[in-house]
């Protein structure tokens, strides 16, 4: 969805002018006449969001300096662009300290004031995204920094908020990369214990043999190579949360042990003398329907009623296309700045075409698809033609490659035929050798496992699962090809954040 742009002007001329020029470069528009209503609007509840507003500095009822004094009172965090007719220093100078990001005189060129808005909701995109990082990283991330525009992301936020006021056990639902863990975070960093541990736990991961090693601790000596204590996920979270991502995935005899730990509040370390207590607030995650699991006896009936005491779904991002645009710009901002480019914006058709794909691996892959076109980008705006693999999956959008510019050439030469050759998609499967010889089957296993390490960053659980093999095969397999040390599962997965999950 383009940006929504707000304008304050009491003169309706102009605000016909600016509104014509918000459409021409492809942004959604509302205008009021007065400072009042442009804050009434600003803090209108379940209203959708305004990513920028353009202010007229001068207005009968209340001035844009006051305005502008109003929302830093109010903690609005809009980008505004003050306009004036007198372009004074000293109004300029006032207007920048009070809070605005840019100031243009009227009447503006088209070109002066699209520049203006690029940059300015470039500029608040990496700043939502650098306060999202660093408060996720200090563990005070909460809901308000997962603005949507969505109803069914924004109930997803009324229910994590008001799980966030009690220690009720929170089971999140959704398809993998729609953002489990950020919604647990958020549920974290607004409750009580904000400033506790957060401790996850991607269930999927863990070693068969190491789970409740891993879960619960054990003593020094409790099994051959038990060479220390280790205290365990639970103890390391006590006082704040534990994170189970994956839960379905968690071994039988292991789950009778988690329903007690959750049911008396205690653990039972391997090797212990005696069990331990442990405060801790429960979130726990699956992208399979548990209930299903339940029936196949592949999950615990009891432990799934003390698991889905507060459940919250999350939609997939193809059913809340309205987030599409602010995440995609947001992860163009942060992209370029980590990258250097001068990537500044999308354009409105390469929005239209990333809302009209489905995204079957959700925000992960949205995030992983404007990075490539990060890298790609030559010019200052995404493209369509920086989404390739995106636009061969959604009709009515083709991909021109233009042709490389020919060489010089002497007078009245004959100029240069341009071959138009055929770009194929590099995640197709090749069947034919160099020779045009059929590849050898233990070569196409190799190069599909390959792939699925790569596409789903190594997340053992997911691959074997979509490629419909068992993880201890998955790891022999791996063995055979040369793919990584793979025989038994690295001992640094068990800790691994699962981002997005």
């Amino acid at each position: 969805m383009t940006s929504t742009i707000l304008i304050a002007d009491d003169d309706p001329v102009q605000r016909r002018l600016l509104e014509t020029m918000m459409r021409r470069f492809g942004y959604q528009t509302e205008t009021v006449e007065g400072g009042e209503q442009a804050l009434a609007r600003l803090t209108q509840a379940g209203a959708s969001p305004i990513s920028l507003l353009i202010l007229d500095l001068v207005m009968p009822d209340l001035d844009g300096m006051a305005v502008l004094a109003r929302m830093r009172a109010q903690r609005i965090a809009v980008p505004v662009i003050v306009e004036t007719a007198h372009g004074s220093i000293e109004a300029v100078i006032a207007a920048m300290r009070a809070g605005a990001y840019d100031f243009v005189v009227k009447p503006v060129g088209a070109e002066r004031l699209q520049i203006s808005i690029k940059n300015a909701l470039s500029a608040d995109a990496l700043a939502g995204e650098i306060r999202k990082i660093n408060r996720r990283s200090q563990g005070a991330l909460t809901f308000k920094d997962l603005a949507t525009r969505s109803e069914d992301m924004a109930r997803v936020i009324r229910l994590g908020e008001r799980a966030a006021r009690s220690t009720i056990p929170v089971l999140i639902e959704g398809e993998s990369g729609v953002g489990k863990e950020l919604v647990a975070r958020a549920i974290q960093g607004a409750s009580d214990r904000k400033s506790k541990p957060f401790v996850t736990v991607n269930c999927g991961a863990l070693p068969a043999n190491l789970v409740e090693s891993i879960l619960f601790g054990h003593e020094k000596g409790a099994f051959t190579g038990a060479t220390e204590k280790h205290t365990g996920k639970f103890v390391e979270a006590n006082g704040g949360a534990l994170f189970l991502d994956e839960i379905s995935e968690l071994p039988l005899e292991t789950q009778v042990k988690l329903l007690r730990a959750l049911q008396e509040g205690e653990i039972d370390p391997v090797g212990a003398k005696r069990p331990v207590r442990v405060d801790i607030r429960l979130i726990s995650a699956s992208n399979q329907n548990l209930i299903d699991l339940v029936k196949r006896g592949l999950f615990r009936e009891d432990l799934f009623y003390r698991l889905n005491v507060f459940p919250i779904a999350i939609p997939p991002l193809r059913a809340r296309k309205d987030d599409i645009g602010d995440l995609a710009r947001r992860f163009a901002a942060r992209f370029a700045a980590e990258e250097g480019k001068s990537v500044r914006g999308i354009s409105a058709e390469a929005l239209a075409l990333l809302s009209s794909y489905d995204w079957p691996g959700n925000v992960r892959q949205l995030e992983n698809a404007v990075f490539r076109a990060v890298v790609l980008a030559d010019g200052d705006e995404l493209t369509v033609a920086e989404f390739p693999q995106i636009a061969a999956h959604v009709e009515g959008f083709d991909v021109r490659v233009p042709p490389l510019p020919a060489p010089a050439v002497a007078n009245n030469a004959p100029a240069r035929e341009i071959v138009r050759v055929e770009i194929r998609d590099p995640n197709v499967l090749k069947l034919l050798g160099q020779h045009a010889e059929m590849r050898r089957l233990d070569d196409l296993e190799a190069e599909t496992i390959r792939f699925a390490l790569a596409h789903y960053r190594g997340q053992m659980s997911e691959i074997a699962r979509r490629l419909g093999i068992g993880r201890s095969t998955l790891y022999r397999k791996m063995k055979e090809y040369g793919l990584g040390e793979a025989a038994e599962p690295a001992s640094g997965e068990s800790q691994q954040n699962v981002d997005a999950a």
